[in-house]
């Protein structure tokens, strides 16, 4: 199973205002676009796992701007910049919220191939039978 977005957000894109708390949802429309609310959990799970990761990617980028050789343990500690950016990255709405918001948003794209293989495996039976059938 995979998920992604459709349109990866450009870095210098700002991001769109995505609550930061948890909402009840109404659970139904979960298996709208997979049919089963359990393949829609582990494709959100997936997609906040890679939302992490670009996260984690792009601050450790911008952390390892403040960082130089000569460096002490309190330089590091007192830099205020840095501590900013690091809080700013907090107050971000968790992964799973954003990776939510783009599926109910209809932004995330979804295939699920085992179950292509199987669709194809039951219309090459059927051309089978209708063939043998002739």
């Amino acid at each position: 199973m995979k998920a992604t977005a459709k349109e990866a957000p450009e870095a210098s894109e700002k991001k769109k205002k995505i609550s930061n708390t948890t909402i009840t949802r109404n659970t139904a429309l979960f298996s709208n676009m997979t049919g089963n609310i359990y393949e829609t959990v582990a494709m959100l799970t997936k997609r906040a796992n890679q939302i992490a990761a670009e996260e984690k990617r792009e601050l450790h980028g911008r952390i390892d701007e403040f960082r130089s050789v000569s460096d002490s343990l309190d330089e590091i500690l007192e830099n205020r910049e840095q501590v900013d950016m690091v809080r700013r990255y907090e107050k971000q709405p968790k992964p799973v919220l954003e990776a939510t918001e783009e599926y109910l948003d209809g932004e995330l794209y979804y295939r699920n191939p085992a179950r292509e293989n199987q669709q194809e495996r039951r219309l090459e039976e059927l051309e089978e039978q209708a063939i043998k059938e002739m």
